[in-house]
């Protein structure tokens, strides 16, 4: 792991470069080469880590789903793929330093992180907004997929992902759907940073036998590989929120210059860093101020 300096026209921000956020962090919501990126729970009485995984445990994260709140159309596209699917997995959860508004806003637009890596040279992936929560988006390897954010608050967002993988490692093109849902809640320090504790279940379905059967082959390699696609584009994000606090001009440089991201999505990034250095800063006069009130060991002696 190292870092890259992504230049804007005033100063240089440093940005650690995870080498798995490249294209197969695209394929963990594509869903496609989806062996690459998830393990799958081998039966429905198949159990990871006891309950995690079990045909009891996906249903409960289905009941937990408002499903009453989404179209028609939207709620038959969730259970076909997470009623019957092929592969299943739940990834470790995640704990991050960042700002609300900043997480919500690059979950909400995964176009602008593409944006970001692409600044960074550390990705071929190329990807299109065909809606307000629609993108598009194809890793130049054989991967396409369609990513829709079907749902979305604060503490949960549900994206349906339809995809396709017809590059070398495979005789035949392999299709099939996705069903990704991410939980979030929040908790503020002491210190006034909030900390996102956020987890992953990906439901995966396949047309493919004979993909199901190399997932399950290769499940310790794949379950490693998506752990570590999730913890680092966390970090990344965290990265994101903590460069824009501490180093805004140079954030909102790069911002301008994003590619692969729209003119109205770049201006709301913009508008999502100016607000966390704001606040940002309103914290540290806080921080500051309440420091200078609380009594010194000098003052409490003369007290005494």
């Amino acid at each position: 792991m190292g870092a890259v300096l992504v230049k804007s026209r005033t100063t240089m921000v440093e940005i650690r470069e995870y080498p798995c956020l490249t294209a197969r962090t695209l394929r963990c919501l594509a869903a496609m080469a989806v062996w690459l990126l998830v393990w799958p729970a081998t039966t429905a009485e198949a159990q990871l880590d006891g309950h995690i995984g079990t045909a009891s445990h996906r249903q409960a994260i289905l009941d937990s789903l408002p499903l009453d709140r989404l179209t028609a159309e939207a709620r038959n596209r969730i259970l076909e793929v997470a009623e019957k699917p092929t592969l299943f997995r739940q990834l470790p959860s995640q704990a991050i330093t960042c700002d609300r508004d900043m997480f919500l806003f690059l979950t909400r637009n995964p176009d602008v992180l593409v944006g970001l890596w692409d600044m960074m040279g550390i990705t071929q992936v190329q990807s299109q907004r065909t809606g307000p929560f629609q993108i598009q988006a194809n890793d130049g390897a054989g991967t396409l997929c369609h990513v829709d954010l079907v749902y979305g608050d604060d503490r949960q967002h549900i994206f349906v992902v339809d995809g396709s993988y017809d590059g070398r490692m495979v005789p035949k093109p392999i299709r099939g759907k996705g069903v990704f849902v991410l939980r979030s809640s929040y908790a503020t320090g002491a210190d006034g940073e909030t900390t996102i504790s956020g987890t992953l279940d990906c439901f995966v379905q396949l047309e493919s036998l004979g993909i199901d059967l190399i997932a399950r082959t290769l499940s310790p390699i794949i379950g490693r590989s998506a752990d570590s696609n999730f913890t680092q584009t966390a970090q990344f994000i965290s990265q994101v929120s903590q460069s824009s606090a501490h180093n805004p001009s140079a954030m909102l440089d790069i911002a301008s210059r994003l590619p692969q991201v729209e003119p109205p999505i770049r201006k709301t990034f913009a508008d999502t860093i100016v607000t966390v250095a704001r606040r940002s800063a309103a914290n540290s006069m806080n921080q500051a101020a309440q420091a200078k009130a609380q009594p010194t060991q000098v003052d409490t002696a003369m007290q005494r």
